[in-house]
């Protein structure tokens, strides 16, 4: 009768849905562990457990009067958990066959996501061997039962949703002290609340993530803001979707791939949304590639129109090259907004704003839903077709593993044709609530540092070459907001996290991750980070290491995941979607990077199998080759290439900013990094300026074809 009462009172409280198997008779020993969102969480456990639990309680809140009367009706032990010997109290009462249920973190949420776990839940577990049933609740945040301070949402009857997972084991952990087997232990729990977290999570549609971002926390929220700083309120960006898809909608078929050539601003965020909503799939068009690369992009994707904006090419200085372009209608924005006439506008008032979920064309998860274009660093770009599942994944994973709140703001220079600027600068903002702030080119190294500092942004993302630039030219108050300073896209020098570290007082978070995963596979954490690494794989995301013939380090990385792309547009194939492949199997994808995984799981990134050089029958990484570049001259850029030797296989060339960089100076860096002298470059060519792409890293072609030019003999290539 109790449980019914308060089934009863869940379902008058909250839009309630119970998710998963729950054993019918505990077993012999059993641990109940759940996330905790709020005060109603124990009622969770209690109304749809059909065997009675055992609730463990802190001195603190068995003080109070109210908690004190309830807990009169529910078995329970008070412990205190500064008191060493308060879980061993836990680990008699589950050897006596009592079920138990913990909230690991010891404590309600205050921030709205997951926080620190104690290692006094993982020791019961592994010191019992008892059964685990894990249990993720969400929404519970949102009602008016937490501690969480505005803005963060109270909304009444939140949608809370309870799902319990199959009973698992925490087998007792290997180390030398108990003290690191208890914090191993206590890692790989936090690791599992991860993992339930993300898993418990949906994932509907883009346009639908953005609907519900939207009724959650208000048509008056701020959201997002660019250069002209008029910030945009979901309001005013769902109109603006709304409206852009029904004038796109007029040139275009539903499932088609669409151009978008867009800076980093609003009107860009809405157009997105705008064709996802009306089924289209936006091709994200890479406008610094210049006339070649877009073509080949209109080609491999097959795409007949691209909307832009007349003032941003005119302001790029790509009037030309996109006239240039063949076989594809441009069309302007601003062309567009006359033809939104009355009656368009009357269907905008009257019905789209007050139904949108009406008004969208109806699409399933796993449809495509954005197309992006490798770098083309190494070759031909490919069109990479992402999924709404696959990006909406690789979002919750990304949440799973960071705190984000509507208290946040993005600095999102990086531009929207790059995964990591659509994926971490834009859509994981929009759609989880936290505010963006759009700069239209991460190449302003002067004015980023002082737009972080404007606008109080507290998450910062970049490319190693580009976060070295805002610290050289930004004051040591310009951070002062910030949070977050995750890197990606690119190794990440030892000297850029030191003067971070130094100057700022921030330490960078640097990750690794490829388009084909949308694009997030491995990030450091505030509570997993090694330096050096690109830190642990994110939850759900699969990894497995195949040894590579000559390389002794690590070996070739392939990952399976639901971020994984639905495959290829290849420029032999234009149009046809070609699914990922790997020796591995099906749903795998060989990610072309050599990589360590050391035992807590750290990744470390040796370099990619196509930037290894075969010197005198020795492979060489360039990317070493870099390093002892960067070690002797840590403030300038370098890149290595090779070109063909008929008698030594292939010639190691550096070419480097650093005009007074001698190659003896290789030599030392090289001994003291205990790098053999093979791993020292043949000659150092000095150049002005690297060859870049529009997303900062090195454009190896480029760089490959002018020492192909300068050194069409290579044994002229000497070690002067």
């Amino acid at each position: 009768m109790a449980r019914l009462l308060v089934r009863l009172l869940l379902r008058f409280l909250f839009r309630y849905e119970v998710r998963g198997p729950v054993p019918r008779t505990p077993p012999e020993k059993l641990l109940i562990l759940s996330n905790h969102q709020s005060f109603l969480d124990p009622a969770f456990v209690f109304a749809y457990c059909p065997f009675d639990v055992w609730w463990i309680t802190h001195t603190q809140i068995a003080a109070q009067w109210h908690f004190r009367l309830i807990l009169r009706f529910f078995n329970h032990l008070v412990v205190d958990t500064a008191n060493p010997l308060a879980m061993k109290q836990v680990v008699e009462l589950i050897n006596s066959g009592k079920p138990v249920c913990l909230f690991p973190e010891g404590r309600l949420t205050t921030t709205g996501s997951l926080m620190k776990v104690y290692d006094g839940a993982a020791f019961a577990a592994f010191k019992t061997g008892a059964k685990i049933l894990p249990l993720n609740i969400d929404g519970a945040t949102y009602s008016l039962f937490n501690r969480l301070e505005p803005p963060i949402p109270r909304i009444w009857r939140p949608r809370v949703t309870a799902t319990f997972f199959p009973l698992t084991e925490l087998p007792e952990p290997e180390g030398r002290t108990a003290r690191i087997r208890r914090r191993t232990a206590s890692h790989r729990l936090r690791r599992m609340l991860e993992r339930n977290w993300f898993t418990a999570r949906p994932t509907p549609t883009l346009f639908e993530a953005f609907l519900d971002a939207v009724d959650l926390y208000g048509r008056e929220f701020e959201v997002v803001s660019d250069v002209r700083f008029q910030p945009d309120t979901y309001g005013n960006v769902l109109r603006g979707a709304l409206a852009l898809g029904r004038l796109t909608a007029r040139y275009t078929s539903e499932g088609e791939h669409v151009g978008v050539a867009m800076p980093n601003a609003s009107p860009a965020v809405m157009l997105v949304f705008g064709l996802l909503g009306q089924r289209r799939v936006p091709a994200m068009i890479n406008y610094t590639s210049g006339v070649d690369g877009m073509q080949s992009a209109i080609d491999t994707a097959g795409i007949k129109t691209i909307f832009t904006s007349r003032v941003f090419l005119e302001k790029a200085r790509l009037v030309e090259k996109v006239g240039a372009l063949k076989n594809v209608q441009v069309l302007l924005l601003e062309d567009l907004r006359p033809q939104f006439g009355v009656m368009d506008k009357i269907w905008l008032i009257l019905w789209a704003l007050r139904h949108p979920r009406r008004v969208m064309k109806a699409a399933r998860p796993e449809d495509p839903a954005i197309i992006l274009f490798t770098s083309g660093s190494e070759g031909k770009p490919k069109g990479v077709v992402l999924s709404h599942a696959s990006i909406l994944s690789n979002v919750n994973q990304i949440r799973a593993v960071y705190e984000f709140s509507n208290k946040d703001k993005f600095l999102a220079a990086l531009p929207i044709f790059h995964s990591f600027g659509l994926t971490a600068g834009i859509l994981l903002p929009m759609v989880t609530g936290a505010r963006v702030f759009l700069y239209p080119s991460p190449l302003h190294y002067r004015m980023i540092p002082e737009m972080a500092y404007d606008q109080d942004c507290t998450v910062l993302f970049g490319t190693g070459t580009f976060l070295a630039k805002y610290a050289r030219f930004a004051h040591e108050y310009d951070f002062y907001s910030v949070r977050y300073v995750i890197s990606g896209a690119e190794r990440l020098p030892e000297t850029v996290r030191q003067a971070y570290h130094d100057r700022f007082g921030i330490r960078v978070m640097e990750g690794y991750g490829v388009t084909e995963c949308a694009p997030v596979i491995s990030v450091n954490t505030p509570l997993f980070a090694k330096p050096g690494s690109v830190g642990k794989a994110l939850p759900g995301i699969e990894c497995r290491l195949e040894p590579v013939p000559g390389i002794d380090r690590g070996g070739m990385l392939h990952v399976t995941g639901p971020n994984l792309m639905l495959g290829y547009l290849k420029h032999d194939a234009p149009g046809k979607i070609q699914p990922p492949s790997s020796p591995v199997g099906a749903g795998w994808y060989e990610t072309g990077d050599i990589v360590e995984i050391d035992d807590e799981g750290f990744l470390t990134i040796v370099g990619r199998v196509k930037r290894f050089a075969k010197v005198a029958g020795e492979m060489v990484s360039l990317e070493v080759v870099e390093k002892v570049a960067a070690t002797a001259s840590p403030d300038r850029a370098h890149a290595a290439t090779t070109v063909s030797s008929v008698q030594r296989g292939e010639v190691i060339l550096v070419y480097t900013e650093d005009r007074h960089l001698e190659r003896a100076q290789l030599l030392a860096a090289a001994r003291q990094n205990g790098l053999p002298e093979i791993a020292v470059p043949r000659q150092v060519v000095h150049i002005d300026k690297l060859p870049r792409l529009g997303n900062g890293k090195v454009n190896y072609v480029v760089l490959k074809d002018i020492a192909a030019k300068a050194f069409p003999d290579p044994q002229a290539v000497t070690t002067a």
